[in-house]
């Protein structure tokens, strides 16, 4: 601040002309080392471990002492100073800005954001700034030359460098070092994490502005920089903003609209003046501007549409909500989770993906980073999982734009999850009923092979020796033949206890409702049982089965758990499903504790589809179920 003092207070001290002012640089030098201290000083006070911050500060003070040196020679030109001290001064007036032209800028503009290089390859890069700079700096600040005031005769202190050829080599190495940097930041745009392009952008729209602001000059060939070298302090003002507020609104909208209208600003100059020119030759002067006005004019919005697009996928990607969502539609459509969870990935740039359901991780794409986003994913109201994001390196949470996309796909992902925990729950069931149906088949090996077998073989002996002693022994042959009949009787008995543990016969003889009315008479007990059946459709025969089943188990339960008098069963069906319900009028409890046969109840009604429960209610137990009259056995 000191020495931007010097140089306005001393400008006006010493009564400098404005044209003094600008044609030795006072104003420009001016301008940017105020612009390029005070944004180093911001950037230094937030991010301290930033070099940019301090080359920024550098920058200033190398600009503002050619500035302040301008008046101070004026005002010692006037007063007959030393010629060694003038000299000395003009020699800080041409040896300090080229500091930050040739060395301080490319170095911070390189190593923005992060205040590193990309990696330890791109070192070279920053040495060869050094080097450049260095050379740069050398070759302009020793050699003749001096300030352009009126009345000032004097050149540097050290002339060391009298040969144009070896400025020119100068200009050529901080040329080619631009050049560089610029080819570095596009790597690190490309390279780099979404932090780091929407800090690059604010730097994007800074040159942009400064080639706003300077056109018209290039256009007309325009001879006088100062209106460039003032636009110069646009990038550490655009510098310090994108790492000290780079959340200040989405620059990434910003950027991308400005190339948007630049380019057709550009486009639409250009096809109106070839437009003209054809159509001159073919109208020969005749309305041509008229015809190219409409031709443009109707070209215009198909044309922006098409341009817009192509912008945004540049800037955005593939972040707009309907491509993402028809990107991992078209995953859901054929791949698995982890597939889907590619497709997020890819549409968001995400670092990581991961769909976890109520108890597991179900499926995970990338690494997982420190800091986390969470979607949650519920189908029909029902939570049913959530998905689990990575924020971008660089990030400490995920931008409104992102997070609007992720619940957008939140819909067809917990559909996706829902799907996929119905397809386990499905699979889960057929395993259940494998093993059941090979239960049921070891069970009716052991009782063919442990009782009905033996019993028949015994048979088979028995007859045999009936046959044996029926001419020699009458007697003991009819005591033999008395006690097969028993023995086969009692196998006949196991054959009907194997063959009601199938389908109770009492099913095929009265039906459904009959055979529940059979079995609640055949209960011993003090509960009377009324059962209400209307009349039922015809039913397959797991429903039917189920179905008594269920209703046998109720009723049993009853008789040993209500203490009541009177029970009601009842059956009827609506067209879409058969219900089940048992009543009684015992004292209802507090709690029921659900033991094997409400289980068993329970069970048979999810074999087929349905659902069943039980418990206490004001008038007494109650155990109802819904069976699906359509399952076909």
């Amino acid at each position: 601040m000191a020495l931007s003092a010097v140089a306005v207070g001393g400008a006006v001290a010493v009564d400098l002309s404005w044209a003094d002012a600008v044609d030795s640089y006072l104003v420009t030098n001016a301008a940017m080392g105020t612009a390029f201290a005070l944004c180093g000083v911001v950037v230094a006070r937030h991010r301290p471990g930033n070099p940019i911050g301090w080359l920024f500060l550098c920058f200033g003070i190398a600009h503002l002492s050619t500035a302040a040196s301008v008046p101070v020679i004026a005002y010692g030109d006037a007063h007959d100073w030393p010629t060694g001290v003038l000299r000395a001064l003009i020699t800080v007036f041409a040896l300090a800005w080229p500091f930050g032209i040739g060395l301080f800028l490319p170095l911070a503009v390189q190593l923005f954001p992060t205040g590193a290089p990309m990696s330890p390859r791109w070192r070279l890069l920053v040495w060869y700034t050094v080097v450049s700079g260095s050379a740069f700096v050398f070759w302009l600040g020793t050699g003749p030359s001096g300030v352009p005031l009126e009345g000032v005769q004097l050149t540097t202190y050290v002339e060391w460098t009298d040969q144009p050829a070896w400025v020119g080599l100068a200009n050529v190495l901080v040329l080619t070092d631009y050049i560089a940097v610029i080819v570095s930041l596009v790597f690190r745009y490309v390279r780099g994490g979404d932090l780091v392009r929407r800090q690059l952008l604010w730097l994007v729209l800074a040159v942009i502005a400064i080639v706003v602001l300077n056109w018209p000059r290039w256009v007309f060939n325009d001879e006088g920089g100062i209106l460039l070298l003032l636009a110069v302090p646009l990038i550490p003002l655009a510098v310090t903003i994108a790492i000290v507020r780079h959340q200040l609104f989405d620059i990434r909208l910003v950027v991308s609209r400005t190339v948007l209208y630049g380019l057709l600003t550009l486009g639409v100059a250009g096809a109106y003046a070839v437009l003209v020119a054809a159509l001159d030759r073919v109208l020969r002067g005749a309305g041509a501007p008229v015809v190219a006005t409409v031709l443009i004019a109707l070209a215009f919005d198909p044309a922006r549409r098409r341009l817009q697009r192509v912008v945004d996928r540049a800037f955005y990607g593939t972040r707009d909500p309907v491509q993402a969502v028809a990107a991992v539609g078209q995953r859901l459509a054929g791949d698995d989770l982890g597939g889907v969870l590619d497709a997020v990935r890819e549409a968001l740039r995400l670092p990581f993906a991961a769909l976890r359901g109520t108890d597991a991780e179900l499926a995970a794409s990338g690494r997982p980073p420190a800091a986390l986003h969470t979607v949650p994913l519920r189908f029909r109201g029902e939570h049913v999982g959530d998905l689990v994001v990575g924020v971008r390196t660089g990030e400490r949470r995920l931008g409104g734009t992102d997070v609007a996309v992720l619940d957008l796909l939140a819909t067809p992902l917990a559909v996706a999850l829902h799907a996929t925990r119905l397809s386990a729950d499905l699979q889960e069931s057929r395993e259940r009923l494998v093993t059941a149906t090979e239960e049921e088949r070891r069970r009716l090996h052991r009782e063919l092979h442990d009782s009905l077998g033996p019993a028949l073989t015994g048979a088979a002996f028995k007859a045999d020796a009936i046959g044996n002693l029926a001419a020699t022994d009458p007697a003991h042959a009819g005591a033999l033949s008395a006690e097969l009949g028993t023995q086969i009787r009692a196998a006949i008995q196991d054959v009907r206890r194997l063959v009601y543990g199938l389908r109770p016969p009492a099913l095929d003889e009265l039906g459904l409702v009959g055979a529940v009315r059979r079995m609640a008479d055949e209960l011993d007990g003090d509960l009377t049982f009324d059962v209400e059946g209307r009349d039922l459709p015809p039913l397959s025969a797991a429903v039917e089965v189920a179905a008594y089943r269920i209703a046998t188990e109720a009723m049993t339960n009853a008789v040993r758990h209500s203490r009541g008098r009177r029970a009601v069963l009842s059956l009827h069906a609506d067209g879409q499903a058969l219900h089940v319900s048992v009543t009684d009028d015992g004292a209802p409890e507090a709690a029921w504790r659900p033991g094997v046969g409400l289980r068993s109840i329970v069970e048979r009604a999810a074999e087929v589809g349905g659902t069943a429960e039980a418990g206490p209610t004001p008038q007494g137990g109650r155990v109802t179920a819904v069976l699906p009259v359509g399952v076909r056995a």
